[in-house]
């Protein structure tokens, strides 16, 4: 667990906001160096998202997403708001909500909000999502505060609504990343997390086509 590896809670998170204040607001930086698999991951996160999109009885809306750890809005703008009419994003680094403006372009005027938050510390408002898209960013919060996000998350739902995971996962146990102050779980450690916080998983998906020398990547949706 987080625990085991992260000494000194305080220090874990500034050095984390402190890292990303040094990135280009790039789409080359939001992904450290691997900008090229950008449209490859797009591609498989709209084919996944779109299974819940569809007619049915159970169909997740399409009002309303939130971005979480959501940059300069990378998936904001490929992802989520060709498929939904208006998108809140949130991230710790005010320079990428910034750049988020003009990078967004037209099609940003559907973005309401830019919440400038560590997600340790922000709350969905209740009810109010049909999907809360979290990619790359749950290694930024401990065991507890993440237990403690998905249970906002879950509040922070529409009926029908989704929570989606996209992100690293180890092979086993939890490995520190000293460079960006950051955590990769395996799988095992992520599905216990998402137990915890009260949310069942509806789908589990591994991502294909990414480059062999990263970590595996592996989207969930849950409720």
């Amino acid at each position: 667990m987080s625990s085991e590896v992260v000494e000194d809670e305080f220090e874990f998170y500034s050095k984390a906001e402190k890292y990303w204040k040094d990135v280009p607001a790039t789409v080359d930086g939001m992904l450290g160096g691997y900008g090229h698999i950008s449209s490859i991951d797009i591609n498989s996160s709209r084919k996944f998202l779109q299974r819940f999109l569809r007619d049915g009885p159970n169909r997740t809306g399409t009002s309303r997403a939130l971005d979480c750890g959501a940059g300069i809005g990378r998936i904001t703008k490929r992802l989520l708001l060709p498929l939904f009419k208006t998108v809140d994003m949130v991230d710790v680094t005010e320079d990428f909500l910034t750049k988020a403006k003009s990078y967004l372009g037209e099609e940003g005027r559907r973005v309401r909000n830019y919440f400038c938050c560590g997600l340790q510390d922000f709350s969905p408002e209740p009810n109010s999502y049909d999907v809360i898209w979290i990619q790359w960013v749950i290694g930024h919060l401990t065991d507890n505060h993440l237990t403690d996000f998905l249970k906002r998350c879950r509040a922070g739902l529409r009926p029908n609504g989704i929570v989606v995971i996209k992100d690293n996962m180890a092979q086993e146990g939890v490995i520190m990343d000293d460079v960006d102050s950051s955590v990769c779980r395996d799988l095992d450690v992520v599905r216990k997390i998402i137990r915890r916080a009260g949310l069942h998983l509806l789908a589990e998906e591994r991502q294909e086509n990414f480059p062999d020398e990263i970590y595996h990547v592996y989207t969930f949706a849950m409720r």
